[in-house]
C-alpha cells in the first residue's frame, strides 16, 4: 500500500457526539455505485439524520444485515446496535437501543426508542 493511502488516528475527524458519529470515506461501493435513497433516522424528539445516503446497516434479531438502494419493502424491530449510514464521502453511527425500520421505495425511515 503507497504511504499517502495509508491513514493514522490523527487523520481521522474525532466526534464531538457520543451518541452519533462521522467518519470520512473516499471509497466507493462498486455495487451502489451513484445510486441513493433518502434515510430518515429520528426519536420523538431528535433528528439524527435526515438526507440521501448509499447504504443502512443495523441489527435484528435475525443478525446484522444491510439496505441499498432499490430493497424490496422491509419491515423490521431493531436491536441494540450501531446503526451506519454511509454516503458518497462520509459513514455515520448512530447508536440505538432499540427502534422500528420501514422500507419502501428507495425511503427508509427509522423510529428510534419505542
Amino acid at each position: 500500500m503507497p504511504e499517502e493511502d495509508k491513514k493514522t488516528d490523527e487523520d481521522k475527524p474525532q466526534s464531538h457526539d457520543e451518541e452519533t458519529q462521522r467518519i470520512e470515506t473516499t471509497k466507493q461501493d462498486p455495487i451502489v455505485g451513484d445510486m441513493m435513497m433518502h434515510i430518515k433516522v429520528y426519536s420523538p424528539y431528535k433528528v439524527y439524520y435526515d438526507d440521501d445516503a448509499q447504504s443502512i446497516s443495523a441489527v435484528n434479531t435475525t443478525g446484522p444485515f444491510d439496505i441499498l438502494p432499490k430493497h424490496h419493502n422491509f419491515l423490521t424491530l431493531l436491536e441494540p446496535c450501531d446503526l451506519v449510514v454511509r454516503d458518497k464521502t462520509h459513514e455515520q453511527r448512530i447508536r440505538i437501543s432499540r427502534g422500528v425500520m420501514h422500507v419502501k421505495a428507495d425511503k427508509v425511515v427509522v423510529f428510534l426508542d419505542v
